[in-house]
């Protein structure tokens, strides 16, 4: 089996010696994904935004490769404070449909570029 690298314009750059996903077999194992417009490169602001954005960003690697976020099976959600839970959890349930993947969610001391969310993905073709 062989691992493939995955790349779209319509999501941001990763800021690091990453790659936007991985593709091995029948998984897609996508990196944490950040609240940057792929356009600007700049960080959208409150925790309903940041989470929109993550969204979309999670969703035009998806897209890329023929899938949605129906095909998530798996997530990673951070928060730098846990207090945007339901914020979050709200946005979460609305955007990501039924049957939902399994999550985990984690507050973390620090995201990347001070963001307030981060979230990663695996998903199946």
């Amino acid at each position: 089996m062989m691992k493939k690298a995955i790349k779209t314009e319509l999501a941001p750059t990763a800021i690091g010696p990453y790659s936007q996903a991985m593709r091995m077999g029948e998984r897609l194992f996508i990196s944490g994904q950040l609240p940057i417009k792929p356009e600007s490169g700049l960080m959208v602001e409150g925790i309903v935004a940041q989470t929109e954005q993550v969204f979309d960003n999670l969703e035009a690697i998806l897209k890329s490769e023929g899938l949605s976020l129906a095909h998530l099976l798996k997530t990673t959600v951070f928060l730098s404070d846990m207090d945007n839970f339901t914020n979050m959890n709200e946005i979460y349930s609305k955007r990501v449909p039924a049957p939902y993947p399994a999550r985990s969610t984690v507050q973390v001391a620090q995201l990347p570029k001070d963001a307030l969310i981060e979230i990663e993905a695996i998903a199946y073709y």
